[in-house]
């Protein structure tokens, strides 16, 4: 099978877990016991699900594009939190999400915090511009990958897949599947991490 191939079966993957509205996910509390498969109803809060490291790890320096088409990497957000947000054009449970993203972003985006919501699709720049005006974003700067292989480099298994990082760029955990991340214990968790020195 040649790469070109493989990358194909790849995103077929990706848009059938995506289009499935992914909400199980493996959970195993602060790295120790049994893993157990939760869903989002079954989680109460939708942040039940998130799945914390045992201790932070770090991530591959990738690289993307600002909403000007200017590369920016990972690397570039160190010394804030951000909350990596996957997502694309063709999510629908990514459009559900996106505007409590948004909400965060405006409760809490500045120099200690980011979201950083990541557009892996071919829709490039000018499509994500248009999908972020038609769900009423305006707090969000853009972020976009219209080569769509951060999903594989960041080892997101469905759409949308939220990674919260430390300030030193390294992945405190992840949650696969929409949340409210304006509301109750999904703040609280990015709150806690800028908390923390």
């Amino acid at each position: 099978m040649s790469l070109m191939q493989r990358r194909g079966v790849l995103y077929g993957v990706l848009a059938l877990l995506a289009g499935a509205s992914v909400f199980y996910v493996t959970k195993s509390p602060r790295g120790n016991g049994p893993e157990t498969s939760l869903s989002k109803s079954e989680a109460g809060d939708t942040i039940g699900a998130f799945v914390r490291k045992p201790s932070p790890e770090a991530l591959p320096n990738v690289s993307f594009q600002d909403g000007n088409e200017k590369p920016v990497t990972l690397e570039s957000f160190k010394g804030r939190v951000v909350l990596l947000n996957l997502w694309a054009t063709w999510c629908l449970p990514c459009r559900k999400e996106m505007p409590a993203l948004d909400r965060l972003q405006a409760a809490l985006g500045g120099p200690d915090f980011e979201v950083v919501a990541l557009s892996i699709d071919r829709a490039g720049v000018a499509g994500t511009r248009k999908f972020l005006e038609s769900v009423g974003v305006s707090k969000l700067k853009l972020y976009a990958d219209p080569t769509a292989r951060l999903a594989n480099e960041l080892k997101a298994i469905g759409l949308p897949t939220t990674l919260l990082l430390d300030r030193q760029g390294r992945e405190i955990g992840r949650l696969i599947g929409p949340a409210e991340w304006d509301e109750g214990e999904a703040k609280a968790l990015v709150q806690a991490a800028m908390a923390a020195k």
